[in-house]
């Protein structure tokens, strides 16, 4: 099946007592008459929600356990000594945070829609350079990991070694938030972006929520992923200049996505860009095609989206990741990342035995989807890694103290033991 992005352009820019929307957005929403419309009193109702949100499985989540070098340690049988390390070397990582990079959040923005709409935490978020500044989109919250979340960018100029160029600091864009929820499948929050560039523009893609309600169960069951009281879009936007954005609307269908489909993770190269994967013949063009690994959601099943544009994309289940060998369940592909010497690596969250666990699985480019290994350890971005002064890089917020609005940078460990060669 494939799915056109709404590319109409159609962005709402203030919300009065209702949201109002151009026509070809009624007719969108039309086509889903099963949504709950977004109105200012729904946004209200969502906020006042989030503002009492805890979770405190995921608050305490640490970066270092998933990315520090004991994390790419395999297993050992009990009384085993170990010799040297055995992490491959295809793996990307270890990790150590890096301070200079530290980015932090100082006031709230102003709320176009008018709720008195403040952000406590800051996570999730995806870094892109360009022309010699590094580009922070960032998911902003009430509180972590709740509802009604918004989209924040901010930038930071850098040396060509990839360091704070001097007297830089940190610049959060005056027109954040640069993505918030105006589209009735947007209503629960704009969450988790990824950026990437492709076909001479930038794609931001994130992750729209929208409350769930029986008809929409009625009409799109879902019972290998049993969907409760949300469910998730894939949205895209599109921009020029990584600072006006164009929003194109969902790329998945519901009949397909069955109401719940997370993450658009896309390959992607060491200086942020889309790659096509699995040429010869395989896509739509010589060179390949642009592939999107989907692991939440399409009714329980893996499937992989392919596309020529990063606009309109085809899905189709693929048993692309297999985790037999930890053991365990599988929560979500986090990034696909393109090392440059033939190689895809995956970066997996998961669990063992009830403790969430990351690892990363390696692919041939030329055959993107049929899995050659597996090693634990990972660095859980969500948002995608690059390459900053020739090392991989990251951020995250998870370890940011209570109050705090920082996301730190994670960079890779020049001091980590050297891994063991691959044959």
């Amino acid at each position: 099946m494939t799915t056109t992005a709404d590319a109409t352009g159609a962005q709402v820019t203030s919300i009065a007592a209702d949201v109002t929307t151009s026509d070809a957005d009624a007719a969108r929403a039309a086509s889903k008459s099963y949504l709950v419309p977004l109105t200012r009193a729904r946004l209200r109702q969502v906020l006042d929600e989030a503002l009492v949100h805890r979770n405190e499985l995921t608050g305490a989540l640490s970066q270092l356990t998933f990315s520090s070098p004991a994390a790419y340690e395999p297993a050992r049988p009990a009384g085993a000594h170990a010799h040297g390390t055995g992490r491959p070397d295809w793996a990307v990582g270890p990790f150590t945070a890096d301070p200079a990079l530290t980015f932090t959040l100082d006031g709230q923005w102003s709320d176009p829609d008018g709720l008195g709409w403040t952000s406590e935490s800051l996570y999730n978020p995806s870094l892109i350079e360009h022309d010699g500044t590094l580009h922070l989109f960032y998911r902003a919250s009430p509180r972590k990991e709740s509802l009604g979340s918004r989209i924040g960018h901010a930038t930071l100029a850098l040396t060509p070694d990839g360091e704070p160029a001097p007297g830089a600091t940190w610049v959060d864009d005056p027109a954040n938030p640069v993505v918030r929820p105006t589209l009735d499948d947007e209503l629960l929050g704009t969450e988790d972006p990824k950026v990437y560039r492709a076909e001479g523009r930038f794609w931001l893609f994130y992750n729209g929520v929208f409350p769930i309600t029986e008809e929409a169960r009625v009409v799109h069951p879902s019972p290998g992923y049993p969907v409760q009281a949300v469910g998730i879009d894939i949205l895209v936007a599109v921009s020029d200049d990584l600072v006006t954005w164009q929003k194109l609307g969902p790329i998945a269908d519901h009949e397909q996505t069955r109401l719940w489909a997370k993450g658009a993770v896309i390959p992607r190269d060491e200086h942020g860009n889309a790659v096509r994967l699995g040429g010869r013949g395989s896509g739509s063009r010589d060179d390949g095609d642009y592939l999107m690994f989907v692991s939440e959601g399409f009714d329980g099943v893996l499937h992989v989206g392919r596309s020529d544009d990063l606009c309109h994309w085809s899905f189709e289940p693929v048993p692309y990741l297999d985790l037999s060998d930890v053991g365990g369940h599988l929560h979500e592909v986090a990034a696909a990342i393109v090392t440059g010497d033939g190689r895809l690596v995956l970066d997996v969250f998961h669990d063992v035995d009830g403790v969430f666990a990351a690892s990363q699985a390696l692919y041939d480019v030329e055959r993107p989807v049929d899995q050659l290994a597996l090693t634990p350890g990972g660095s859980l971005s969500w948002g995608g890694l690059q390459k900053i002064g020739g090392r991989w890089t990251f951020a995250q917020g998870w370890d940011a103290p209570a109050g705090h609005r920082d996301l730190y940078f994670y960079r890779a460990d020049p001091h980590a033991p050297a891994p063991h060669t691959t044959p």
